[in-house]
């Protein structure tokens, strides 16, 4: 058998989670079948069982296209090239709503059964007018004819198995809940600290930990203001880079530098760090800190737990699915809006909530190793990449079938 992954992202050109999970899925699968990966790039690799290929994302052409508009249009026009080389696969698989115009062309065209994997779901991101414009309308378009026209799709937490039900016309027994995992021998525990020193963290003393873009969906701008609520002593360090928008770039800088006016102790990574300095930061992290107000799983939280780190993440989406409240980490009840964005209801009381279980692990070590230990524990037993991987090989058999 032999798998064509359609995806944006794949190393070295990774940032969010679905990019680190096509990167470890397609390693896994290629242990099991061929794998042909497209992505947007330069990339040109070709290992046992595994190809890699970048196609250019920009195209001089759209260069005096509309601001908003030239990422759908670029995106599109990469989607297509993808499928104008040699296509032999037995399935195409696409990631993310960039990749899936490549796999609606891939169907049609070649009569391929298609598999969707939804990361995320278009409808409950909204607040991406604020970076697509018109464009938005465009990916949702995109996104609800391929989810409708596939042969089969997985949903990475059954929340979001009930989102696409609820969002799209789907036939329930395409849907398959396949969860996001870990690579278990490359996430752990290191006593490395080169990345401390070089930001300046205190090793001393306690830190809460948040790694992830700055965007709207990964609810940042709610643990900055948290930061007024978290004990003085305990440093904040704030991995975040990437903005959606220069909008909400902007909100971030001014945020954070209000917060820095009364406290030294934040510390605010601006950029995209390597695997090996995230997983310093998280091991010697007292807390990591999710405070998403729509995440369909989070594989920052198993990064964290693979680690040995207590997590305190809002209850919400897939995130409920992960980390077991009391056990693993602390679940922040969060009253949102009725419909997307899903903003808090009241952002201040969700501050302090995330405050109070920010102190509350961070004022207990007794409590803050036993969640770790836990933590470990249950990636170990729900989240290895390799029995993932065969559940997804088993998918694609029964579309052969």
């Amino acid at each position: 058998m032999k798998a064509l992954f359609f995806t944006r992202e794949f190393p070295p050109y990774v940032y969010g989670g679905a990019g680190v999970h096509v990167e470890y899925l397609a390693s896994e699968l290629s242990k099991l079948m061929d794998v042909d990966v497209r992505c947007f790039g330069d990339q040109d690799d070709d290992t046992k069982n595994l190809s890699v290929k970048g196609f250019p994302y920009d195209n001089p052409i759209f260069d005096e296209s509309d601001d908003k508009l030239k990422a759908v249009f670029k995106t599109l026009s990469t989607a297509l090239h993808m499928n104008a080389e040699k296509i032999d696969a037995d399935v195409v698989h696409c990631h993310t709503w960039y990749a899936h115009f490549a796999g609606i062309v891939a169907k049609l065209c070649y009569g391929i059964p298609l598999v969707i994997t939804t990361h995320s779901l278009e409808p409950l991101r909204p607040w991406k007018r604020e970076q697509l414009g018109r464009g938005y309308d465009a990916s949702s378009w995109v996104e609800k004819t391929a989810i409708e026209m596939a042969d089969a799709l997985i949903a990475v937490s059954k929340e979001t198995k009930e989102d696409v039900l609820k969002h799209f016309n789907v036939d329930e027994n395409k849907v398959k809940v396949i969860y996001n995992g870990i690579n278990l021998q490359q996430y752990i525990t290191t006593s490395e600290t080169s990345t401390l020193e070089e930001y300046k963290i205190n090793k001393h003393k306690p830190y809460v930990l948040f790694v992830g873009r700055i965007t709207r969906q990964k609810g940042i701008i709610h643990l900055v203001n948290a930061i007024k609520y978290i004990n003085p002593d305990t440093q904040i360090v704030l991995c975040a880079g990437a903005p959606d928008t220069k909008e909400i770039g902007i909100e971030m800088e001014n945020a954070v530098n209000e917060v820095k006016k009364t406290r030294e102790n934040v510390i605010w990574i601006d950029k995209m760090v390597t695997k090996e300095e995230v997983i310093q930061l998280y091991s010697h992290a007292d807390v990591f800190c999710c405070p998403s107000i729509y995440e369909p799983f989070g594989i920052i939280n198993i990064e964290a737990m693979a680690c040995n780190t207590a997590v305190v993440a809002s209850a919400v989406g897939g995130i409920k699915e992960v980390v077991v409240d009391g056990e693993t980490g602390i679940l922040v009840p969060v009253e949102q809006q009725n419909e997307a964005p899903f903003e808090p209801i009241n952002p201040d009381k969700f501050a302090k909530d995330l405050a109070n279980g920010i102190n509350k692990i961070i004022e207990n070590p007794t409590l803050r190793n036993t969640m770790a230990a836990k933590g470990r524990k249950r990636v170990e037993e729900y989240f290895d990449w390799i029995s993932i991987a065969k559940q997804v090989e088993e998918l694609y058999k029964s579309l052969k079938q």
